[in-house]
């Protein structure tokens, strides 16, 4: 009676058989056949175009045996490594440029992305994931938003979040949230505008704290208003070679204070409330 093969194709050779080369196929089956399934890895090349692997009656080396298949060569739009219909893990280290499906020649399967390695598991039907559930896991950083991380290293656990290093954030949304017990809040810098005469725009949704430095002649403002209700401060500093000037200010700018004359070679301050609509000033300049 011949040999059969098991699903991994390890020769099982009948009683009787092969009585002068049996010690051969044994070491064959040993040490390949085996040891290609239990630490065996293969490259796997793609060009543009799915691949599909299959095991032959054969217990010499065959590709679709190893554990690891480390993926080679050009998957840009993405295709199938296609594997056979066998109970079997597998490691698939993707090193292609696009993402590949582990599958059988039907059911579902498993994408991995590219620069990525994932362990799956072939059941016969589908390749699953070998795990979906870690009771505790220890990372050496922080997981990234995009796979799936909070953006968070540490939470107190009662609302607080505790943060690693000083993130940056841009157009935080806090959501009616009141924050409390700061001690101080500082800017990042303090936007200098460059123009000193004619008509000048001052963007406050660059900065709330402007500076104007050395005005001269005849000056007419125009406001980019900031994105909501806000508090907002302008410099002028005009204490060294600026000459007399004369301040047009928006429409929409009421003055609710304005304890200075002019700021010729002298610092002012002007406070706004922007409400939405209207600047609510206090201007004082420099005694």
């Amino acid at each position: 009676m011949p040999s059969t093969y098991s699903p991994l194709k390890i020769q099982l050779m009948s009683t009787g058989e092969n009585n002068t080369t049996w010690g051969d196929i044994t070491n064959t089956n040993l040490g390949t056949a085996l040891e290609e399934a239990v630490v065996g890895s293969a490259d796997v090349a793609f060009s543009s175009a799915d691949v599909t692997l299959t095991l032959t009656d054969t217990n010499s080396t065959q590709v679709a045996r190893n554990l690891r298949l480390n993926l080679t060569g050009t998957a840009t739009a993405g295709y199938n490594l296609i594997v056979p219909a066998i109970e079997k893990p597998y490691i698939i280290n993707n090193g292609t440029d696009g993402t590949i499906t582990v599958k059988n020649s039907t059911g579902t399967g498993i994408a991995v992305p590219t620069g990525k390695t994932v362990w799956v598991y072939n059941d016969g039907t589908n390749v699953v994931d070998v795990v979906t559930r870690l009771s505790s896991l220890t990372l050496g950083t922080a997981l990234p938003v995009a796979s799936g991380g909070t953006g968070v290293n540490t939470s107190t656990g009662t609302g607080s979040t505790v943060l690693n290093t000083a993130p940056t954030f841009a157009n935080v949304a806090m959501n009616n949230t009141n924050i409390s017990a700061i001690k101080t809040a500082t800017f990042n810098s303090q936007t200098t505008i460059a123009t000193t005469s004619g008509s000048i725009t001052v963007d406050w949704t660059s900065a709330q704290n402007q500076k104007q430095t050395e005005p001269t002649g005849t000056i007419t403002y125009t406001f980019t208003a900031p994105a909501g209700p806000c508090h907002l401060q302008l410099l002028i500093d005009s204490d060294g070679t600026s000459t007399a000037q004369t301040i047009n200010w928006p429409g929409t700018v009421i003055w609710l204070t304005q304890t200075w004359a002019g700021v010729n070679n002298k610092k002012a301050i002007i406070n706004f409330w922007y409400d939405g609509t209207n600047y609510y000033a206090i201007g004082s300049n420099q005694v």
